[in-house]
């Protein structure tokens, strides 16, 4: 072994790589100026980003589709403090990330060096875990402690903030030192199973259920659980209802599937209303989720299965609890339940659940199919159901995006093939997360579903898109408005009391072609397939614009909203 005098931005470019680092994100400072260099002669893929809050969402959908750890960097100060709303998604949503954030001079700190705020302070709230680098032969060993943090466990974005003086100093490192345990490359890095006798319980309760349903979050695709999940109800005759997170942990079309349930549903809120057994697994039941927790009625009995024990009892108090990981505890359930499943004599069951989608599908088949000019979300939905090919990943941003997605878009396999940032739902995510899905997914078919609100806080990432060389479609959903909030505002105060929730009318296929990609424009039905098959035949970034209704009270999906009454201090959408 040979000793290497080197600098601490060059041990953490080391480290990254012993951990075969995937695509990492930044805008760089002085202060990482070392690790810019060592990511330039070590070959890093490090991507230049126009903003630090696109850069983390792109590692975070980066790390949704592929479990892998998602990667970013920012200088300290206002680069730090942009990475805030992205860490908080990421907390939210279980998603494993190591964060490398520069910070000032040691010897000048608190003597108001440029850009200098107390960025550990602000940002320690909004990770899993904030690790400061306070002397530049541990930054090893402080590495592999924030890749094993982000991946064990809830996953989670770990933040390493690196002085200026660290990462600019140099330290006789050894090759032995710079070492990585590959188990700690993606999420799940280490299961744990639920104890024995609670699972004997839980399979005894489902074993004597007559009406059971599965409430599946998207802990499911956490622990890479979708297939176990499919088989187990398959096998055990158990419909599956889903969160939007949750979307595809069992195929939309299986027979299995009773579709999102919540704020918005097909048909699942109801099965789970007259349900005899409800099974909660990698599921928090928050407020979207529960519809405002009113969704499952109290007194239910409940079985839930979650790698966070703090879940348990938050919401709703469960009979049985299965601490451990989403894929274990269903392997286990799995198990144990065998052949005396019950199935036989719930076959009649899903057979009826079954028919209460295809009732769904025919009511919702005018919506899929709608002539209306300008277009209509639902036919926005039919056409993507149409021509998304099985393995496709659809992205939808917050707001109303996700929900349309949530409600009326179809998976075809099991796995994680509709990807929204639930974690905090913010505006913003549709174009960074297009970026980090198809570099996770590359051959995949990526779509992503945004606003033209949120598409407009995120216009400069097209370049980084094409830059980089990047295929994949994202819709822009043109409506001249922050659609949800005048949504609500038609809702709440009616007709024509709306309030800065109007955006200007703007052409967005030629803005896109303005930045070098290619634009679509699309103002009638007929209009939308084609413009799908076009972005589906062309490289680069493909932005489609579709004109869409401009009446608030068609923006959510309800099927008429105004034909929603509001009571007094409930959030109808």
């Amino acid at each position: 072994m040979s000793s290497n005098e080197m600098t601490g931005g060059e041990a953490l470019a080391r480290m990254f790589q012993a951990y075969r680092g995937g695509p990492m994100f930044g805008m760089g400072g002085f202060q990482l100026l070392p690790f810019y260099d060592a990511a330039r002669r070590l070959g890093l893929d490090h991507h230049l980003i126009n903003d630090e809050r696109a850069g983390i969402f792109a590692a975070d959908a980066y790390a949704k589709v592929s479990g892998r750890v998602g990667l970013a960097d920012a200088t300290l100060g206002p680069g730090a403090t942009n990475l805030v709303t992205g860490l908080v998604e990421a907390l939210n949503a279980g998603t494993p990330m190591v964060v490398l954030v520069g910070d000032s001079h040691r010897l000048h700190s608190w003597k108001n060096m440029t850009q200098e705020s107390r960025q550990t302070e602000i940002l320690r709230p909004a990770c899993k875990e904030l690790i400061r680098v306070e002397m530049i032969e541990r930054i090893p060993e402080l590495m592999r402690r924030a890749f094993l943090v982000a991946t064990s466990g809830r996953p989670g974005p770990v933040v390493i903030d690196v002085p200026e003086d660290i990462c600019h100093a140099t330290f006789p490192f050894e090759d032995r030192d710079l070492t990585a345990d590959p188990a700690y490359e993606a999420a799940p890095a280490i299961r744990c199973r639920p104890e024995r006798a609670a699972l004997a319980e839980a399979a005894a309760r489902l074993r004597a259920a007559k009406r059971p349903i599965i409430m599946a979050g998207g802990g499911v695709h956490l622990s890479g659980a979708a297939e176990a999940l499919t088989g187990f109800a398959r096998d055990a005759q158990i419909p599956v209802a889903h969160t939007m997170t949750g979307k595809g942990a069992v195929p939309c079309t299986d027979p299995v599937s009773a579709g999102l349930f919540g704020r918005y549903d097909r048909i699942a809120n109801g099965l789970i209303e007259e349900s005899d057994c409800l099974l909660v697994i990698g599921c928090k039941l928050g407020e979207i989720a529960t519809k405002r927790y009113t969704v499952p009625p109290r007194g239910k009995a409940l079985i839930h299965l979650d790698i966070v024990a703090e879940e348990f009892g938050r919401t709703l108090r469960p009979g049985v609890t299965l601490w451990g990981d989403a894929r274990a505890g269903i392997e286990d359930l799995h198990e144990a339940l065998g052949t005396a499943s019950g199935a036989d004599e719930r076959r009649h069951y899903i057979a009826e659940v079954g028919r209460r989608m295809a009732a769904w599908q025919e009511s919702a088949k005018e919506r899929y199919t709608s002539e209306e000019v300008p277009v209509a979300m639902g036919r926005l939905m039919g056409e993507l159901n149409r021509l998304m090919p099985a393995d496709g990943i659809l992205i939808a941003d917050g707001g109303f995006a996700a929900h349309w997605g949530g409600l009326m878009y179809d998976t075809k396999q099991a796995g994680r093939g509709f990807v929204p940032d639930r974690g905090f739902a913010s505006i913003g995510y549709g174009l960074p997360g297009a970026m980090g899905a198809a570099l996770a997914a590359e051959g995949r078919q990526v779509v992503s579903l945004t606003g033209d609100g949120g598409f407009n806080m995120m216009l400069g990432e097209l370049e980084t898109a094409r830059r980089m060389n990047l295929s994949f479609a994202i819709v822009v959903v043109n409506n001249a408005a922050s659609g949800y909030v005048k949504a609500l505002q038609h809702l709440m105060y009616g007709p024509g009391a709306y309030h800065a929730s109007d955006l200007a009318e703007t052409n967005y296929a030629t803005v896109a072609e303005a930045l070098g990609c290619t634009g679509i424009r699309v103002e009638r039905p007929e209009e939308v397939g084609p413009a799908f098959q076009k972005a589906f035949a062309t490289k680069g970034p493909v932005v489609i614009d579709v004109v869409v209704t401009r009446d608030p009270a068609k923006m959510l999906p309800a099927a008429d909203n105004r034909a929603v009454q509001v009571r007094k201090g409930d959030r109808v959408a």
